[in-house]
């Protein structure tokens, strides 16, 4: 912790700091419900629970789900049958009224919203998952807060105090100058940094929207009061906090802010206070930035093994889709290569889509590595998945487009950038089936927590009406974030989509469960095949390698692959297969592993 704070603040500063937060971390230690300090204690002997193969995750708004959070604790059964072990319910703190970002303009963070219930409900939720084998995962959103918050009323009342929490200007000077290297988040609703407030008679920093006003940690009252927070949250049954926006939470002239060296060491005093008070909680960095800059928020140089425990692999996810729409692996290949390897006590949380929209992370040094423009492949990814590409059967929605820069992202669920709805036909749905779940397969054969998102699992479709919120009208992510059918899940088996499509995930998390070589500890090693349309992953471990080989192509292929001894078993289909020639199916995908 002291390093951490080193980093951020004078030394007379830094010294203060760290004994205030001592004594708060102290105090929150004595407070600690018994049940969550014998998890302590247990973890404390298994500090790599979140690593292992038996872990599977599950992402979703608890009001989209079941309406309230009692209403997830009734359905913690479906997640059982589906093999889930780690329950992201997304923000559920109580935020300002109307738009919130998605719940993500937080307005108070030691309440739930009062639609949800309150924070017993929360409590008990938190018990009863833990009881079936599911841990919690909460939102912090460590950048901003709404403006209805108490630290900018405070600030709006004339509260210096609270007023030092905030980035203000009296002019546009500062503004100006900043804006020069600044991008812009929601260029279409949100444009430009900074706000002006008539209470304050300034302007406000505010990167995303409007009324989320971000923070100044520079200033360690700031940090002082995020430790408590933190502190209230785990003693509440949180076991995983995720840090939302936290390459954005330091600032600096001449730069973009994000990812700034002081980002890395805010998070490194975070988790060290967490390792006093609640050893069993990990944090998970949201850090959809460049694959450069992704490995370092699972700690590099003085920071490796001490700052998060998990972080998003948004470039695997974007991989996937771009393989999906090309049928061609090699710039997947390419990118996954160039990444460096993460510290082996931290975790990828892989997945196939989350919350949010899109953006096509696609280097143009990868791309050209492998003969494409990186531009034009990226503008043909949102003509794909915007179902404007000749062939495309996708119907997603594009997202935020800059005619500036050309970026267009997508929003849309994984069965309908699948081409669900486009699928009038037995043949046309079975190549649906094959693609989500030859998707999963890659995030659930690479390691680390992999993620689904509600109602993939049974192949849910776009909400047509999601734009009849008029809090959500203008923001068409809305659309890959409907209401849980429960009358699909109960009637699944009768569906050609969703019956195959849940039975698939089922099957690829209790393989995976019974798999050390997917303990997340493992690398996974990208292989050249001679087929471009297949991807193989190799994963090393003692007991013997485990090679993932996925067709992304809607025609049958073989391929041979390095088995050790000539042939292995495919623990997916419980066969045996030949390293002369793996022969795999339309969207077939394969986990091969040697005899021992």
């Amino acid at each position: 912790m002291a390093d951490g704070l080193g980093a951020l603040y004078p030394p007379e500063v830094a010294e203060v700091a760290a004994a205030r937060l001592v004594d708060a971390a102290a105090e929150a230690f004595a407070e600690r419900p018994a049940d969550l300090a014998r998890l302590d204690q247990v973890r404390t002997l298994r500090p790599d629970w979140f690593q292992s193969s038996g872990m599977v995750g599950y992402a979703t708004y608890a009001d989209r789900f079941a309406g309230d959070l009692a209403g997830v604790a009734a359905h913690i059964d479906h997640l059982r049958d589906l093999g889930v072990t780690y329950l992201h319910l997304l923000p559920l703190l109580a935020t300002r009224p109307g738009d919130s970002d998605g719940g993500y303009a937080v307005a108070d963070h030691r309440s739930v919203r009062p639609d949800l219930g309150t924070m017993d409900d929360l409590r008990d939720l938190a018990r009863a998952l833990r009881a079936a084998g599911i841990s919690l995962v909460l939102d912090l959103v460590v950048n901003h807060v709404a403006r209805e918050h108490p630290w900018a009323e405070a600030a709006r009342a004339g509260d210096a105090h609270h007023r030092a929490f905030f980035l203000t200007f009296p002019d546009r000077t500062g503004p100006d100058a900043y804006e020069a290297t600044l991008p812009e988040v929601f260029p279409d609703f949100a444009p430009g940094n900074f706000t002006w407030d008539d209470d304050l008679q300034a302007w406000v920093w505010t990167t995303f929207n409007a009324f989320q006003w971000d923070l100044d940690w520079a200033n360690p009252e700031v940090l002082v009061a995020f430790a408590g927070i933190v502190f209230f949250l785990v003693n509440a049954g949180a076991e995983v906090l995720r840090l939302d926006a936290l390459p954005f939470v330091w600032k600096r002239l001449g730069t973009d802010c994000q990812n700034q060296p002081e980002v890395h060491a805010v998070a490194a005093v975070l988790r060290a206070l967490l390792r006093i008070v609640a050893p069993a909680v990990v944090l998970k960095a949201e850090a959809i930035v460049g694959p450069g800059e992704l490995v370092r928020y699972l700690g590099a140089g003085r920071w490796s093994g001490r700052e998060c425990d998990l972080a998003y692999h948004n470039t695997l996810m974007v991989q996937v889709w771009s393989t999906l729409a090309s049928r061609d692996a090699r710039l997947a290949t390419q990118a996954l290569r160039a990444l460096p390897p993460k510290p082996a006590a931290t975790a990828w949380a892989t997945y196939v889509r989350g919350h949010d929209d899109i953006g096509w992370a696609v280097d143009d040094a990868d791309a050209a590595a492998v003969g494409l423009d990186g531009f034009a492949h990226r503008a043909f990814l949102s003509d794909w998945y915007a179902g404007r590409f000749p062939g495309s059967p996708a119907t997603g929605l594009v997202f935020q487009e800059n005619p500036a820069t050309g970026d267009r992202r997508i929003s849309g669920t994984t069965a309908s950038l699948a081409g669900a709805e486009r699928a009038g036909d037995p043949g046309a749905q079975a190549l649906v089936v094959g693609r989500i779940l030859v998707a999963h397969a890659v995030v659930f054969g690479w390691g680390g927590i992999p993620v689904i998102w509600m109602g993939d699992e049974v192949a849910m479709v776009n909400d047509p009406g999601w734009a009849d919120d008029p809090a959500h009208a203008g923001d068409n992510r809305w659309v890959h974030r409907p209401r849980m059918d429960w009358d699909l899940v109960a009637r699944r088996d009768d569906d050609p989509v969703a019956g195959p499509v849940f039975r698939g995930l089922r099957h690829l998390a209790r393989v995976r469960a019974s798999l050390p070589q997917l303990h997340a500890s493992v690398e996974a090693a990208v292989l050249d095949v001679a087929e471009p349309g297949v991807l193989a992953v190799r994963r090393a471990h003692p007991l013997g390698p485990l090679l993932g080989v996925y067709n992304f192509t809607e025609s049958a292929r073989s391929v041979p692959v390095p088995i050790p001894g000539g042939a292995g078993t495919d623990v997916l289909a419980g066969e045996v297969v030949s390293a002369e020639g793996v022969a795999l199916a339309p969207y077939q995908a394969r986990w091969i592993v040697a005899p021992t």
